[in-house]
């Protein structure tokens, strides 16, 4: 197999090993690298730094133009981090001690080729031999961090102006897991609950209905989900998402412009009114008995007060919401399917409306826990790593 047929791209354009190092490990371009476990990622990552600190050399082997503490490597585990930073030490010490033959060769992997002539490789390599020396002489080491390690590092650096503004204690300690802050909210966000006072009279009321749909266990569940995701759900209720994430039934049915539920259709509405009426008529008249007695809880629904939404569906629609197969030889037939093609469209009305008044609920619910569990965090000095990825995002 000759080397183009390796399995190396650049731009999506098959190159060899030696062009793919060159490009993948020169400090000078920024790249993305995508490989699977066990590909190298790791080495080639501690090769740009390990060529990073070499731009930076004195050629004379005095001191770094580059300082280590300048270099920011960040991966997702410690265990990552710890094995980076182990890396690098053992190359730098190994090519403090290697020979002239060894670092050429490692230039080389690394994507320093011969292009650069013998005698510029040489110096080069002797660049390399001093790093071990210059590194431990700059009395500080290169970066190489998690995410949240260095997001906390930028926090200890944040101002107090910014702590304030985003409700931070300036003195805290820092939770790595929050689970059992989250396991104390919930006897906040209950006693707030059973405030008095109109604004939580409305969160009350709320959770009741929620919960009156989908249980308690389920109402939890969800809100458990939303705190989990409190910086995203902050993020995207500031822009107004998360209000408007749902549309409103009468934005998604204009036809329905003007009407406070869709429940309304009929009580409102005549033509819609007239529709059902007179595929209740049509049903009523029929000598099929299990029609005509659709014809009759049809009419009887209509009669009700404010209409008798599951009774009108009940009469037109299976348990499957699907439409009633009625004869074709029925008389008024075509009634009968325009009542059936309006109550399908009037079933999805509802549908979109219940799921906006959930999302409508489940934001103010979500809004109140969080500041809940911020009131928490406040009192007991802690910040957790949510906290910190928001402050270093202003940080940033």
């Amino acid at each position: 197999m000759n080397e183009l047929q390796a399995a190396y791209e650049h731009n999506g354009r098959p190159v060899s090993a030696t062009a793919f190092y060159a490009v993948a490990c020169d400090p000078r371009r920024s790249v993305a690298v995508e490989a699977c476990a066990g590909a190298g990622k790791t080495w080639m990552l501690v090769s740009r730094i390990v060529r990073a600190l070499l731009e930076g050399a004195d050629p004379e082997g005095g001191y770094l133009h580059v300082q280590p503490h300048e270099i920011l490597a960040i991966t997702f585990t410690k265990r990552a981090a710890g094995e980076m930073r182990e890396r690098l030490q053992t190359w730098l010490a190994e090519f403090s001690a290697a020979s002239p033959a060894a670092l050429a060769e490692a230039l080389q992997t690394r994507g320093i080729g011969s292009q650069n002539g013998p005698e510029a490789l040489s110096s080069l390599a002797r660049q390399l031999s001093n790093l071990y020396q210059q590194v431990l002489a700059s009395g500080r080491q290169v970066q190489v961090r998690t995410f949240h390690s260095w997001f906390a590092a930028l926090l200890r650096s944040a101002p107090m102006a910014v702590l304030q503004q985003m409700g931070l204690p300036t003195q805290y300690e820092l939770l790595e897991d929050d689970a059992s802050a989250k396991a104390l909210v919930w006897r906040r966000f209950y006693a707030a609950l059973a405030a008095e006072g109109m604004a939580v009279a409305q969160l009350k009321a709320d959770f009741d209905a929620v919960v009156f749909t989908h249980g308690r266990f389920q109402t939890e569940k969800a809100l458990q989900a939303a705190l989990d995701k409190r910086t995203e759900f902050g993020l995207a209720d500031a822009h107004g998402v998360a209000l408007s994430s749902v549309r409103h039934f009468t934005d998604q049915y204009p036809d329905y412009a003007g009407l406070a539920e869709p429940e309304d259709l009929l009580r409102q509405r005549l033509p819609e009114r007239q529709t059902v009426q007179q595929a209740a008529s049509a049903l009523g008249r029929s000598t099929a008995k299990t029609f005509s007695e659709k014809g009759v809880a049809l009419q009887a629904a209509l009669a009700a007060n404010n209409v008798d939404v599951d009774g009108v569906m009940a009469a037109l629609l299976t348990d499957k919401g699907e439409p009633r197969k009625f004869s074709d030889k029925l008389l008024g037939i075509e009634q009968v399917r325009d009542a059936q093609t309006l109550v399908l469209r009037w079933a999805k009305a509802r549908q979109q409306h219940a799921a906006w008044l959930y999302q409508q609920r489940m934001t103010r619910l979500t809004r109140r826990l969080i500041e809940e569990f911020s009131g928490l965090k406040r009192e007991r000095g802690w910040v957790d790593m949510n906290d910190v990825e928001r402050a270093a995002l202003v940080m940033l």
